[in-house]
């Protein structure tokens, strides 16, 4: 099969590997979309950990081959979408029911081969089933979605309050439609990005802010003075500072952007004690996976224009070399 592999920084190609057969508690899986994520070009800059060898691709779905021992309710055919994320369930996090936090954890494409690639193994475990009327691109944003609930669900967005996203990338606007499903009165997003605002009006943003030579005075105006709830989807010092800046008195910001392990934000302590501002991190997606392919299944959440290129494997490895750019989600159609 072809698969993309990572072999060091600044090292990712197309490789030939073999298909492996499952072993107990383990299922082959024909993948038939995976999304690029911001990880993976983190891993391939070389500022994420990853296992040299492995294959990248952490957001994939598709169709069981065939199960290894133990495994009895997965038939060939049935379609499947993959949660990355293994923990222990023997450490100290995990048996607090923190599994998110496990010490051990680990992910599918980033220790373990992971979907992109034309075949993954994957354990039972991380397998949810879905039907035949979700796409597969579609099935495929089960993880990020996965992730956001958890943001959503640590926000704690009540009916009727006010909510600011940062960042308008395909996190940004999955936010915005939970925000819209939680109640929220008022979504504003902020980016730089005329598309990009655009597209979060479409999907239910009720304003959006050019934070390009907006002063934080000027934002805090546009949101009557600060948001209830502010959700950090870009990852720089300069929104995390910001995020905390823009957040109403008694608010919740929630640091969801992937900041760079060094990176360091400039807050104010005074500020945040005086207005009793609670900051959270959000991490990966505990107990989400299910309530995400519920809601793709439902349609209460749009991923389809969130897809701005769906390439050939092929094309992964100098999509990861170049810059970002002005694409919210590119995915690997196989």
């Amino acid at each position: 099969m072809q698969a993309i592999v990572y072999r060091r920084p600044g090292v990712v190609g197309v490789e030939e590997r073999a298909v492996g057969a499952p072993g107990p508690g383990q299922v082959l899986v024909r993948v038939h979309a995976c999304g690029v994520c911001g990880t993976d070009r983190h891993i391939y800059h070389g500022e994420f950990p990853a296992t040299e060898g492995v294959v990248l691709g952490h957001e994939y779905a598709g169709e069981v081959v065939t199960a290894g021992e133990g495994v009895t309710d997965l038939q060939p055919g049935m379609r499947v979408a993959v949660d990355p994320n293994v923990v222990c369930g023997r450490c100290r996090t995990c048996r607090a029911g923190n599994v998110h936090l496990c010490e051990n954890l680990t992910a599918l494409g980033v220790n373990y081969d992971g979907g992109l690639a034309e075949f993954s193994l994957a354990p039972r475990n991380q397998l949810y089933p879905f039907g035949e009327g979700l796409d597969w691109t579609e099935a495929a944003m089960a993880e990020p979605l996965a992730c956001c609930l958890h943001g959503s669900d640590l926000a704690g967005i009540q009916p009727g309050m006010s909510v600011l996203v940062i960042g308008g990338g395909a996190i940004g606007l999955l936010h915005v439609q939970l925000a819209r499903l939680s109640g929220a009165a008022r979504v504003t997003v902020s980016d730089p990005l005329p598309a990009r605002r655009d597209l979060a009006l479409r999907l239910g943003a009720d304003a959006v802010l050019d934070p390009c030579g907006l002063s934080t005075e000027q934002m805090r105006a546009a949101l009557d003075g600060g948001a209830d709830v502010v959700i950090e989807a870009v990852g720089s010092p300069a929104t995390a500072a910001l995020s905390v800046q823009a957040a109403a008195a008694g608010g919740t910001v929630i640091w969801f952007g992937v900041a760079a392990p060094a990176a360091q934000a400039a807050l104010s302590p005074y500020d945040v004690y005086r207005h009793e501002i609670t900051i959270r991190g959000s991490f990966v997606n505990p107990f989400t996976h299910s309530r995400a392919v519920a809601l793709l299944e439902g349609g209460r959440v749009q991923v389809a224009p969130l897809i701005s290129r769906r390439v050939p494997l092929a094309d992964v490895p100098a999509i990861l070399a170049a810059p970002a750019g002005d694409d919210i989600k590119t995915v690997a159609v196989l």
